[in-house]
Order: C-alpha cells, then structure tokens, then sequence
C-alpha cells in the first residue's frame, strides 16, 4: 500500500441470494461484503485465518454504523475500503467503503472492534510484534483526515 492510500479489497461480485424482492442488495448482505473486503484489510494489518490458527487470537466485531448510501445490482461488481481511524490496547477503529467498479459510494461503515483470546473468550492486549504495523497504517491513514461519517449518530433532529 502506498503511503496515504486506503487499503481496497479485491473485487467482490453479487450472488443471487443476496437480492431482495426489491431487486437490490438486501440490507444483512452489505453486512457480508464489508466483512469480506474487512477480512483482507485484518490480514493485512496480521490478524488473519493463520494468526488465529496458531496463536488462537483474533479479531470480533463490537459495533458497527452502517449507512446504505446507493443501492448495488446483482450485476455490480465492488470493492471494500478500509482505513485505520485508530487503535488501543485492545481495540480497533476503522472506516469502510463499499465501493462500486465505477467509484461511487454504494454504503459506509465505521467499526469498533476487539483483540479477543479464543481461549475465554476474553478481550487480551495486541501482542508487540503485530503493533508496528497498526503504527504503520495509523499514521499512513491520519494522512486522508477523518471521513465525514465517522462519529455519526441515529437520532431524529428535532427543533
């Protein structure tokens, strides 16, 4: 990954299970190609099927915001972003785009997640030799600014 750059999954194609009686992506399936295009950045970042094979730690979802931005085709072929917003201890912070072949946003989804012991399972520290590389991707991604939809919050607005 060049410096600054977002991470971007391999291309993702549509299966026609995924599509509602609305012809369009149902919303649970959104959920499924960001948690395929956010594998590979995981791997990337060294939390991969072999990290938790053989050290029996991983990654779990703890939150997500989706925001279903345009809707996407059984014919649509799309990309997933990832950017690191941050990291502590314990946890991550990304931000993820579906992206269309053509570049337009088709949905956003900004992650809060845990390093998890399999073993607890239990929420554990990163181990030393995985940090420079969230280091890396943090500093690569503070680049490119916080997303506009980072931090949002549901609500109806009221005067």
């Amino acid at each position: 990954m060049p410096e600054g750059e977002l991470y971007r999954s391999a291309p993702i194609a549509m299966e026609k299970e995924w599509i509602d009686y609305n012809g369009h992506l149902n919303m649970a399936y959104y959920n499924v190609v960001f948690d395929r295009g956010g594998d590979e950045f995981l791997a990337e970042l060294g939390f991969g099927p072999k990290y938790a094979a053989e050290r029996k730690l991983t990654i779990y979802t703890a939150e997500v915001h989706i925001c279903y931005v345009q809707e996407i085709h059984l014919d649509h072929l799309v990309t997933v972003t990832s950017q690191l917003i941050d990291f502590d201890g314990k946890r991550l912070h990304t931000y993820n785009e579906i992206i269309h072949v053509d570049g337009w946003v088709a949905a956003t989804a900004e992650v809060l997640s845990l390093h998890v012991d399999m073993n607890g399972p239990k929420v554990v520290p990163f181990p030393d030799d995985v940090l420079p590389k969230l280091e890396f991707y943090k500093a690569a991604h503070a680049k490119l600014g916080i997303p506009e939809r980072v931090g949002r919050s549901i609500g109806i607005k009221r005067k």
